[in-house]
């Protein structure tokens, strides 16, 4: 009865006015009141007015240094589940050639992309893998930025230049300016990426069935690898190794077996270059001091409300 679960991609939760205590034998929860904030600036406000008195996740990184300087709040930085990603139509022309997708790879700058759109609040990756999963193996080095790697590549594959693509951002910030810096970055190796800014149900209706060149989505299911094993899935991957290789990790109960499994699983993701690999964001929760109990990781989106007092 005391758990929130927001499981829509880019909204955010708030948990609002909790007067409740503690005692030695119980919790017991007085009232709770939630509210949802979409605009970053009514967010700030209302923590700062005091309307609030916690915000778990989602609100803007560009907020956090003011909070950190205000004796009146604790900033908590903690991980989550999440795999930025630049996903690619792997059904798609010329897409279907590995070294096309190897060289978008090669042609997007992680780190540029997490400082400049995630305030550098967050890890690169190189595997649809968080860094806190279970088995994470560290692959960013598969493909580092080389945009003279990515032009070659796409000489091999036959690819003339200027490629023409579009590229479909869903409403998050994320998605949004991160769609403008990675426009940008193709552009370097000579893929015109037209945007295409859409809604939600948009995104469902079209990119999500596999209508679309490139888009960009942060995926926060944990350790949900094994959608690259549905070959109906949206990015349209299609590989019997992989497979195998996931039926062969389910199958087994040796823990030694099962994490070789995991790094197998991810590096044939990498060769594959399947999708483009990008980031691992950081999650941020601000709360007025004396509150305890609210989580700054996120292994799902939840907030346990009996666990937070008021110390």
């Amino acid at each position: 009865p005391y758990k929130l679960e927001n499981w829509a991609k880019g909204s955010a939760v708030t948990l609002v006015k909790w007067d409740g205590f503690r005692n030695a034998a119980a919790v017991k929860l007085k009232k709770a009141t939630f509210r949802f904030i979409q605009d970053a600036a009514a967010q700030s406000a209302a923590l700062l007015a005091g309307d609030i008195d916690a915000f778990p996740r989602g609100i803007a990184n560009q907020a956090l240094p003011q909070f950190k300087q205000d004796a009146r709040f604790v900033v908590e930085l903690g991980n989550q589940a999440g795999k930025g990603i630049m996903t690619i139509n792997n059904k798609r022309k010329p897409f279907d050639d590995v070294r096309v997708r190897r060289a978008l790879s090669h042609a997007v700058d992680r780190r540029a992309f997490i400082d400049g759109v995630l305030d550098g609040l967050g890890k690169p990756i190189g595997s649809h893998f968080a860094p806190s999963d279970a088995g994470y193996v560290d692959l960013t080095g598969t493909y580092p930025y080389d945009p003279e790697k990515a032009r070659a590549l796409l000489k091999e594959a036959g690819v003339v230049t200027p490629l023409n693509v579009t590229l479909t951002l869903p409403p998050p910030p994320y998605a949004r300016k991160g769609g403008e810096v990675l426009a940008a970055q193709l552009a370097k190796v000579g893929i015109n990426a037209k945007i295409e800014n859409v809604e939600w149900a948009q995104w469902l209706s079209g990119t999500f069935k596999g209508n679309f060149d490139l888009t960009v989505i942060n995926h926060v299911e944990p350790l949900d690898y094994v959608q690259y094993a549905n070959t109906a899935y949206y990015w349209g991957y299609d590989n019997k190794a992989f497979r195998d290789l996931v039926s062969k990790h389910a199958a087994t109960t040796n823990a030694k077996e099962r994490t070789k499994l995991f790094g197998d699983i991810q590096r044939q993701l990498a060769s594959d270059a399947v999708n483009v690999y990008i980031f691992n964001p950081t999650q941020a929760a601000i709360y007025k001091k004396g509150l305890k109990g609210v989580w700054a990781s996120s292994p799902i989106f939840a907030n346990d409300l009996a666990a937070t007092s008021w110390q």
